[in-house]
């Protein structure tokens, strides 16, 4: 998908302010107590996911993760396709007061090459 600059600027701007982790890093992550975070929208993670991960959509984001994530220190690992949606879900999450909001770098797609 071709991006607009002012998304890709945003969305470059936003994995400077937050930390990645490495993909072969996830597992181990979630093992420890990280959730994975599937910010993508229904019909993709039906489509396929990292197993056990929650799926709330960028667009509900905000709405919806106090509900089912209230603890401000829980470790979340966001996660797209790729970076962009990812990385600005953990910056608005940061935004929030969740403090160990990141993104997974390259996204379920890099995921899948080493899971």
């Amino acid at each position: 998908m071709k991006y607009t600059e002012k998304f890709q600027n945003l969305a470059n701007i936003a994995q400077t302010q937050v930390e990645k982790v490495e993909a072969n890093t996830v597992n181990q992550l979630i093992a420890s107590g990280a959730i994975a975070l599937d910010i993508r929208d229904p019909d993709e993670h039906a489509n396929g996911h990292i197993t056990g991960s929650l799926n709330i959509s960028r667009g509900k984001l905000e709405m919806l993760i106090e509900s089912n994530l209230p603890d401000l220190n829980t470790e979340i690992l966001c996660y797209c396709n790729a970076n962009n949606r990812g990385a600005l879900s953990a910056a608005t999450l940061r935004s929030m007061g969740y403090v160990n909001a990141k993104y997974i770098a390259g996204g379920l797609n890099e995921y899948k090459k080493v899971a």
